[in-house]
């Protein structure tokens, strides 16, 4: 035995040493062995047992067993070049369409590019290693492995330029209301073109979900209504009014007595957006909260680097964005999105039935006049 350090005594385990192997344990691992024709979801809950398979089937299980259960809220949040391979329409739009999302948080990208879809604008699968200059000298634009003509972004850029010169965007405006409008004429666009569920934007509309961009000048859409500002157009984008929307919409999931969830795919920006409400309610607005009720991330972000986007729910957890009660129903799966988001858009679609939307987006004027209220009463303690 080695004399600096206590001895171990290793022997047959004892029935106390059982009892506690059967108290931290789950299941007994003893899969059937994987069918042809087996569903998604089938095997994800079969043969998806251990590392990050086990945690992505965690992720699903949490999502349709408590997420979803009982009517809760439940935010997206999507960062990463999502759309361009065709995610919103075979994914994100279907989940929408389900009343399995209920308000989200975008990069102006992924909603700029799905955007090419609607307009009837093709993108191609590629390789990852091409020939970039060529492809510069040709007028075509990679995403890694996706290609596209370059006049993708000149059209796309004349539509929105083209739609933002309009009457009706003459006014300031949040970006929930901003996407709202540009999904109405999404909408009819997909309705004239039959082309309808390839637009994400438009499903949002449709469904009554709230579309933010926490970065609204970080996309080709912002570059564009910048330039409408030089033209002289009174189309502004109001970020604050973002956080009292977005906020409003978790006060009111909580105390209604019903559960906030979130749902991340990837990091950046929309993550942060999505989980300061809880701050923003608790620490700014001083209403009692505890925190988002269920939290569940696809990321390939590292947490050591100190990054938000690899911040796990336990340390959002310590600046009041997780509920602590609710912590040990956190799943982080370390998983590329595009993996992720297919399996679980299949497994909800599976195991349970679609929900009526809670359109959000419609009663936005009712749910901040009870932030308002909340703060009201906060502001009038203070000067006591």
């Amino acid at each position: 035995m080695h004399p600096h350090k206590p001895h171990y005594d290793r022997h047959a385990g004892t029935d106390a040493n059982k009892d506690f192997l059967h108290r931290i344990s789950r299941e007994r691992i003893d899969p059937p062995a994987v069918a042809g024709g087996a569903s998604a979801a089938d095997l994800i809950d079969g043969a998806f047992l251990s590392y990050n398979s086990g945690r992505l089937r965690e992720g699903c299980q949490l999502f349709v067993r408590k997420m979803l259960a009982n009517n809760g809220t439940i935010g997206l949040a999507l960062s990463g070049a999502l759309t361009p391979a065709g995610l919103g329409m075979s994914c994100l739009v279907p989940l929408v369409e389900a009343g399995f999302v209920d308000w989200i948080v975008s990069t102006g990208a992924n909603l700029y590019h799905d955007t090419h879809y609607a307009l009837g604008m093709d993108l191609y699968q590629a390789g990852p290693s091409l020939p970039d200059l060529e492809l510069r000298e040709n007028q075509v634009i990679r995403i890694y492995d996706i290609i596209f003509d370059y006049e993708n972004l000149l059209g796309t850029d004349k539509f929105f330029r083209t739609l933002c010169r309009g009457e009706a965007f003459q006014q300031t405006m949040g970006t929930a209301e901003f996407h709202n409008l540009v999904g109405k004429y999404l909408a009819e666009r997909e309705d004239q073109t039959g082309h309808r569920g390839k637009n994400l934007l438009a499903a949002a509309y449709r469904h009554g979900v709230p579309i933010f961009t926490s970065s609204p000048g970080d996309s080709s859409i912002g570059m564009n209504l910048a330039a409408l500002m030089l033209e002289g157009g009174k189309l502004r984008i109001d970020p604050l009014r973002d956080v009292n929307q977005s906020a409003a919409v978790v006060w009111d999931a909580k105390a209604s007595g019903g559960t906030s969830s979130v749902l991340i795919l990837g990091g950046g920006s929309p993550k942060n957006f999505m989980l300061q409400t809880e701050p923003q309610i608790q620490e700014v607005l001083g209403l009692l909260e505890a925190g988002h009720d269920y939290f569940l991330q696809f990321t390939d972000a590292r947490p050591d680097t100190g990054g938000l986007s690899g911040a796990t729910p336990s340390e959002a957890m310590t600046w009041g964005k997780v509920d602590p009660d609710k912590l040990p129903d956190s799943v982080t799966c370390y998983v590329d999105s595009t993996i992720a988001l297919p399996l679980l858009t299949a497994y909800a679609l599976t195991r349970t039935e679609k929900r009526v939307p809670k359109r959000l987006f419609d009663k936005f004027p009712e749910l901040t006049r009870r932030l308002e209220e909340g703060y009201a009463r906060t502001v009038a303690k203070r000067e006591e």
